[in-house]
């Protein structure tokens, strides 16, 4: 076996989970496609020094960890629009576009791949739902890195401290602190549906129905009470079932008639990607929503407003109007 050979047997089978740890820490799935390549291209250079003092796994998640703080202090946080400012009252308010903004992106599932060991299953898909790495995104680099090795991981605190290169004290009061502060920003995960759930997935039908329809009445039947609507790039967001319905009524609907939506798994969880019609009726790729689930109904629906987000999830930019399913994956 070559060097070559030897080193992509040991390493190949890492990348998904490495994928998912890159989205964790900085929030975007492009960008952490970029870092895995960082990490492997490193891990290749110093490959023959590596003398197994850790396993391989904790080598790279070494090497990933260090790759990614670096890009966050170079690049910040990716917020949502709810962490930068109030919600609109008016349903008709003016819409505010921020494109110089950073935001947080959604993480197609497939990006993360197939694994046959369990423990990378869990390690890939735990902790990647949209709400807890929007709230990563308020820790500081290093207390995200804490935790997500501690609490997502399951890293041994003295491990985790050596792959930091800091002291197991350090780490165990850096998770207190970032454990508290998520505590303030996450919803109960008693309130959230399982994927799995029937419940969910009928839910989840009648919600592309009322996209499919342009039927505001049907939406506001699914959603609770306090739900909240984001919609990045625009800064402008809006909370409340009267003030959401109204908006999606008179401004989305009215707008642009009934979306075509395709199914799709995002950070973990359900989500559509949403095609508009054209006059000549094409279908083009608009956006992609991923909608929070609770026992209660929908609680929060985030609207990638780009369009090119829909293409990472397998699926085309357009299609033509004698297709009567889905497009093709």
């Amino acid at each position: 076996m070559t060097v070559s050979e030897d080193f992509t047997s040991l390493t190949g089978r890492f990348r998904g989970e490495l994928l998912a740890h890159c989205y964790r820490m900085l929030g975007s799935a492009e960008e952490a496609e970029d870092l895995v390549q960082e990490t492997y291209l490193r891990a290749w250079r110093s490959f023959a020094g590596f003398e197994g003092r850790s396993s391989v796994r904790t080598w790279l998640y070494r090497i990933a960890t260090n790759v990614c703080l670096t890009a966050i202090e170079r690049r910040g946080r990716r917020p949502l629009p709810s962490g930068l400012g109030e919600a609109a009252e008016d349903p008709q308010a003016q819409l505010v576009r921020a494109t110089e903004v950073p935001w947080l992106q959604p993480f197609p599932d497939l990006l993360a791949g197939r694994h046959e060991d369990p423990a990378a299953v869990t390690a890939t898909r735990t902790g990647i739902r949209l709400a807890f790495v929007a709230a990563l995104q308020y820790l500081s680099a290093r207390e995200r890195a804490v935790l997500i090795l501690r609490d997502v991981l399951d890293f041994p605190a003295a491990e985790a401290a050596d792959l930091l290169g800091t002291t197991t004290t350090a780490v165990n009061s850096g998770l207190r602190r970032a454990r508290a502060q998520l505590a303030q920003a996450l919803p109960a995960e008693d309130e959230l549906a399982e994927p799995t759930d029937p419940g969910q997935r009928a839910l989840l039908d009648r919600f592309a129905a009322a996209f499919q329809n342009a039927d505001a009445n049907a939406l506001a039947e699914l959603l609770r009470e306090d739900v909240v609507l984001e919609m990045p790039p625009l800064l402008t967001w809006f909370a409340g079932r009267a003030t959401v319905t109204s908006f999606m009524a008179w401004r989305i609907f009215a707008r642009f008639g009934g979306f075509r939506m395709v199914p799709v798994m995002a950070n973990g969880q359900p989500a559509f990607a949403a095609y508009t019609r054209r006059d000549d009726g094409s279908y083009h790729a608009h956006e992609v929503l991923v909608p929070t689930v609770t026992k209660t109904g929908i609680a929060r629906i985030v609207v990638f407003l780009s369009p090119e987000l829909v293409t990472m999830f397998g699926l085309p930019d357009e299609f033509d109007s004698a297709v009567t399913g889905p497009p093709p994956a």
